[in-house]
């Protein structure tokens, strides 16, 4: 009888402990911080604003000191860029990557725990062929000076896509990547490979909606109840848009024999506000969208492909950015606001116990007809003009929306909350073990 409450209790104590790491890490939880503004708020209020949410990284386009300072002691992981502009003379010029790391990284380091540098943005579907060919060499001259200083294995080297790498992504299970770029994408995995940096893209379900704006569609890119959709090549259900997305890349990396390159999702999110012709904009769905993205990634479920772990998600944004072109959507998608508002509540802060049920999705303009069904990765939209800040601009097409969208944001677990369910697990933990102890003698 001993013997079995041993083996009981021990198995208790590790279902436990596992509990309470998960609880504890919230690492795979990101944001993006852009600065295409004139209004945004000092770094350091930014930097506390931070440090009350359960948000554990950081993803600047740039490599701003101010911010990289304010950053400095807090925790925070943080992603910095090296702008397309500077890939050219990176990868000619040895020197310049020394140079660009003794500016940006190196006078913070490691008090600022600066994790990936992200050479370039979106530049494989930028059509510009300079700037493709010169990628892969920037990259390893950026890496051969962080090995000169010796934090090469610290201190990651990467690029980020947009989906548009991507030729097929639906179904999930035979998704490849644009075999007119197959050459040059290559060589990136191999370095991605080589040094263990991730594959880092940017899925937006918002984009493949705007693409397909049917209510089905609208239910399964906010992770609301949905009829589902089975992948025809493995018979997997998919019940959301963002594990599709996620999957395809998966596949499209292990076709090419890089099954051990890991995912980052470099952005994805929703605009709570967009003009009178775009369909999708609103705060409910914004809400929904990532109030749902945080509580499945918090679930631990992974996706059907990466069953059991949640692949590092950097939401967009933190602010809007009202000096960005475009239509309205591209400024709205800022989780918080310049007084440091949140402009809707998703769980995100320390200090909330629950994510918030959102009201009805709403769609706009009741005049137009649904467009037949695409693939899961849309084409892209034109980049904005230069700025260190580029996301795909939305297209405009108009339709209904309907009654069956009406679901509500499963709930999710803020910081709060899993604190105080970590303290229950460490009160039932102590007496596992002492009723263990006490039996054994």
């Amino acid at each position: 009888m001993a013997n079995l409450l041993h083996n009981s209790s021990f198995f208790l104590l590790l279902c436990l402990l596992h509990f309470v790491f998960v609880a504890k890490s919230q690492s795979f939880i990101g944001i993006n911080y852009g600065q295409v503004a004139d209004n945004l708020p000092a770094p350091e209020a930014t930097a506390k604003l931070l440090q009350s949410t359960s948000i554990q990284k950081v993803r600047l386009y740039g490599s701003d000191p101010a911010i990289i300072k304010a950053l400095a002691n807090t925790g925070i992981g943080i992603m910095i860029g090296v702008a397309n502009g500077d890939i050219p003379a990176m990868a000619s010029d040895p020197n310049f990557a020394k140079g660009w790391l003794s500016s940006n990284v190196l006078p913070f380091y490691p008090a600022s725990e600066i994790i990936v540098i992200n050479v370039g943005n979106e530049v494989m579907s930028s059509n510009d062929q300079n700037l493709m060919t010169n990628l892969l060499p920037a990259m390893q001259n950026l890496q051969k000076a962080l090995n000169d200083v010796s934090i090469g294995g610290k201190v990651k080297v990467s690029t980020v896509h947009s989906m548009a790498v991507m030729k097929q992504s639906d179904p999930p299970s035979s998704g490849s990547f644009d075999p007119n770029i197959g050459d040059l994408l290559k060589g990136l995995l191999e370095f991605n490979q080589a040094t263990g940096s991730p594959f880092a893209i940017n899925p937006y379900p918002f984009f493949a909606y705007q693409s397909d704006p049917r209510p089905d569609t609208l239910a399964f890119c906010l992770f609301q109840p949905n009829a589902g959709r089975v992948d025809a090549g493995t018979k997997i259900k998919y019940t959301n848009m963002f594990d599709a997305q996620v999957d395809a890349i998966r596949a499209a990396l292990n076709a090419v024999g890089f099954k051990e390159v890991e995912i980052v999702i470099a952005e994805t999110g929703w605009p709570y506000k967009g003009d009178s012709n775009e369909v999708g904009p609103s705060i409910e769905n914004a809400k929904a969208y990532n109030g749902n993205l945080i509580a499945h990634l918090r679930s631990m479920v992974g996706t059907p492909l990466m069953p059991g772990k949640s692949v590092d998600t950097y939401l967009f944004a933190i602010y809007d950015e009202d000096l960005k072109p475009g239509p309205t959507s591209e400024r709205s998608f800022g989780l918080f606001k310049p007084d440091l508002t949140m402009s809707y509540d998703i769980g995100l802060s320390k200090a909330n116990n629950q994510v918030p049920t959102p009201k009805t999705p709403v769609s706009p303009s009741p005049n137009a007809s649904p467009k037949a069904p695409v693939s899961l990765s849309p084409n892209p939209a034109p980049k904005a003009p230069v700025t260190p800040t580029l996301v795909p601009t939305p297209n405009t097409t108009v339709t209904p929306a309907s009654p069956k969208t009406e679901k509500s944001v499963k709930a999710g677990v803020s910081d709060s909350q899993s604190q105080a369910n970590i303290n229950v697990g460490m009160l039932v933990l102590s007496q596992i073990l002492w009723y263990t102890m006490l039996h054994m003698r």
